[in-house]
């Protein structure tokens, strides 16, 4: 399938109530901030989480049909770089359920855990099915090798929050930041950040990539820290493909 043209405005660059990863609009305040934000604070099934015990199971395997595609690229704020599609035709496919390709973002350090080990960085691609389920994979990113494409995106990314690029004539493809063993783990979570909404399948890869320091540092000196922290699991179950 061939990506639709994107749209120049990007898929949401605001929240209706400003907060922080730290001090009086922090983490531990979300909930308090604005009705919407509730779930931050009420929310029986949040994100990110430790992933420690996990169960076996027999798991349709992933299966991501991402192409080519423009870039629109913003600084929101609260993250030096995340890419905004409308309509991008790029589909996580997982059994029957189509969810197609809206927005990827970066953190650092990782939000997620596996069993008690943060990474450099993660990666979260976020979808969206026509039936309104939403969907987050997750890269786990250490130090070493650079990656073509994140060598790319860094040549772009915003130095001012608020600031949308449309990068004429330049094109990327979200599959090059996909490790080709798609194994993970999956567990029902939510948005890692206000208004934190609850119903968000995670698939965590379990093989991370690879991204070079100077970008993990590039990345830094803007936002030394956009992490969420660990959320109790509150009896959820981590299901590991066998």
């Amino acid at each position: 399938m061939t990506p639709h043209a994107q749209k120049p405005k990007p898929v949401s660059t605001t929240w209706r109530t400003p907060w922080s990863y730290s001090g009086a609009k922090g983490p531990e305040h979300w909930g308090g901030l604005d009705p919407q934000y509730a779930p931050c604070k009420d929310g029986k099934a949040q994100s990110p989480i430790d992933i420690g015990r996990t169960e076996k199971a027999d798991l349709p395997r992933l299966r991501f049909e991402y192409h080519n595609g423009p870039l629109n690229v913003i600084n929101n704020g609260y993250t030096a770089l995340r890419v905004d599609y409308v309509d991008s035709g790029d589909f996580l496919i997982v059994g029957d359920q189509r969810y197609e390709l809206t927005q990827f973002h970066f953190h650092r350090p990782s939000e997620e855990t596996i069993h008690g080990r943060r990474y450099d960085m993660v990666l979260h691609l976020m979808h969206a099915a026509r039936d309104g389920k939403v969907a987050g994979v997750a890269v786990l990113l250490n130090a070493g090798h650079a990656n073509p494409t994140i060598e790319k995106l860094w040549q772009y990314m915003p130095k001012t929050a608020g600031t949308l690029q449309e990068i004429a004539g330049v094109e990327i493809n979200p599959a090059t930041l996909l490790p080709n063993d798609t194994a993970y783990y999956t567990y029902e979570g939510s948005q890692t950040a206000p208004p934190c909404s609850e119903g968000v399948t995670w698939f965590v890869m379990k093989t991370p990539m690879e991204i070079s320091a100077d970008a993990i540092n590039a990345f830094a000196k803007l936002y030394p820290h956009d992490v969420r922290p660990l959320q109790p699991l509150n009896g959820r179950v981590v299901k590991e493909a066998q």
